[in-house]
This record gives structure tokens, C-alpha cells and sequence, in this order.
């Protein structure tokens, strides 16, 4: 195999040294990526703490207004492509799972608390995201376990005062959420246009989540502040943070993908304190520092081994 000023090429156009060299940076755009998805996906929790919390909105039309405002948005964003060029095919498996994350989300919130739910919520996803993983063969070592424990411990650390015997409904609900949503996260690792495929998701989700919302009219109740509130969660932290975190999942292993969203309750908890009036407290910090440590761990071995 030839070489020529220092760089080796290949049949294939190609050389290791060249694809060496754009590493950082694709790590560093992940990782940017990333952290804008765990922001978006933090800003939820916290918009629905906001919206449900106060009983500004009935769980089954926010979970409406969400969807069809990061419909509206996305179609708005891929309207001059599609203008230009066929849409690409539906993914039933995405817009069922993208549906079931909605509405149980919504409805288990209406009898957990923030920190019960969350606790549950990504528990959930961790669970099926690792399973799949470990099932694939993807190799984990016993440092990257340890990181996950810490990860864990922080994140039962920082909800356990609120922790109590949850609702079994509200807290089925909430596991089914998190199974929903650790396998939309799974099915985006092969997304080739993360912004078409998040928009045909989101656009095909419209007509379940009002269904759901005929079905539960009796309860429906909305105020001007609630429909707006999730109008944000739907177009900008749902809408546009999905589409981020599906074109993170291309740089991110399903174990990694599983970790670091343990970073969102925390960042939802800290946002907490910046828009809700929140206390700073030891635990919170102690907690932040638990978890994202936990996460970095995790991420750096397998920055490593992989």
C-alpha cells in the first residue's frame, strides 16, 4: 500500500491517518450535539413541571398542543426541501414509539412528582437502551460500570427526599414512557436525515395524540398560559431537541446514548432552580456532580474501547 506525504491511501480513497485526523472533531460536534439534546430534553421537564404542575393544561391536550406544534414547526423547517424533492418513507416504529412516549409521559405526571417520574423515566430508558446494547455484543468495562453506578447513586441521590410510594398507575405509565422512548432513541442511531425523520414522526403523530384527546374530552381543560407553554415544549424543545438528539445518535453508541441522558434530570433540576424559584441545595450539588461525573466516566471508556 502506498504512501505519499505522509499519508497512506487505499483503494478506497481513503486513508486511517486522514480519518484520524477529523476524529476530534466529529467528537467534538457530538459532543456539542449532545449537550444541546440533554438541554432541550432538561427544558421539557421543565415546561411540563410548569404547565401540568400548576394545572394550567389536562394531561391529553399538552401532550396534543406538543406534537402538533413540533409538527408545525418542522414542517415549516422542511417545507422548502420538500418543495425540491420527495419526502422519505414513514417509519411506523418511530411515530408509535415517538406517540407512546407522549401521551404516558403526560399522563404519568399528572399523580407522580418531578422527581419520582424522572427517576422512573430514565431508569426505564437505561434499562432498554443497556439490554439492547449488551444483547448486540457491545463490550463494557468494569470502570464504565462503575461510572454507571455513581451516575445512578447521584441520580437517586438527588430525588430520593421526594421519592415515596409512587401510584402504581402513574408509575407503569411512566416505565412504558421510558421503554417508549429508550427504543426511539435505539431506532434514530440509523436515522440518515435526522430533521426529515423527526418531522414525518411528529407529523404522523398528530392524528394519535388526537384520538387520545377525544377520548379524554370530558377532562379536557386549558388555559391560555398552559396551551403556550406547551406550544414551546412541542415546537422548540421537543421539535428541534429530537431532531439534535437523533443526529447526536450518529456519534454515540447505544450504551452512550443510554448514559448520558442521566445528565437531564439533573440539568432539569438545576433549571428548577434558575426558573422556578427553586432552593440550591448541598444534595443538588452534590448530586450534579455524582451523576455527570458518573457519565463522564462512562463516555470516556468508551471513547476509548470503541
Amino acid at each position: 500500500m502506498p504512501y505519499r506525504s505522509g499519508v497512506c491511501y487505499s483503494g478506497h480513497g481513503w486513508s486511517h491517518q486522514t480519518a484520524l485526523k477529523k476524529v476530534p472533531g466529529l467528537l467534538s460536534k457530538t459532543a456539542g450535539l449532545t449537550a444541546l439534546a440533554m438541554v432541550a430534553f432538561a427544558a421539557n421537564s421543565v415546561l411540563c413541571r410548569l404547565a401540568l404542575g400548576a394545572g394550567l393544561i389536562d394531561a391529553a391536550s399538552f401532550a396534543t398542543v406538543r406534537v402538533v406544534a413540533g409538527a408545525v414547526v418542522l414542517s415549516v423547517l422542511m417545507a422548502p426541501r420538500w418543495r425540491k424533492q420527495p419526502r422519505a418513507p414513514v417509519d411506523w416504529r418511530m411515530v408509535a414509539t415517538l406517540f407512546a412516549y407522549m401521551a404516558f409521559f403526560s399522563f404519568a405526571y399528572v399523580t407522580l412528582s418531578t422527581g419520582t417520574g424522572a427517576l422512573l423515566l430514565f431508569g426505564a430508558v437505561q434499562l432498554t437502551m443497556f439490554a439492547v446494547a449488551l444483547r448486540s455484543g457491545e463490550r463494557f468495562s468494569a470502570l464504565s460500570w462503575a461510572g454507571l453506578v455513581m451516575a445512578f447513586a447521584g441520580l437517586a441521590y438527588l430525588v430520593s427526599p421526594g421519592v415515596t410510594a409512587p401510584d402504581i398507575a402513574g408509575a407503569l405509565l411512566m416505565v412504558v414512557a421510558g421503554i417508549s422512548w429508550g427504543i426511539y432513541s435505539l431506532l434514530g442511531r440509523s436515522v440518515v436525515d435526522p430533521l426529515a425523520a423527526t418531522a414525518n414522526n411528529f407529523i404522523f403523530c398528530v392524528p394519535l395524540v388526537l384520538a387520545v384527546s377525544l377520548i379524554f374530552v370530558s377532562s379536557f381543560h386549558a388555559t391560555l398560559d398552559g396551551v403556550l407553554i406547551a406550544s414551546v415544549s412541542g415546537g422548540i424543545a421537543s421539535g428541534i431537541g429530537y431532531a439534535i438528539w437523533y443526529k447526536a445518535l450518529q456519534g454515540l453508541t447505544a450504551t452512550q446514548g443510554a448514559t448520558v441522558q442521566l445528565s437531564a434530570p439533573v440539568i432539569a433540576a438545576i433549571g428548577g432552580v434558575l426558573f422556578i424559584a427553586e432552593d440550591v441545595t448541598l444534595r443538588l450539588l452534590v448530586a450534579s456532580v455524582a451523576t455527570l461525573g458518573g457519565v463522564w466516566v462512562v463516555l470516556a471508556q468508551r471513547a476509548r474501547t470503541g
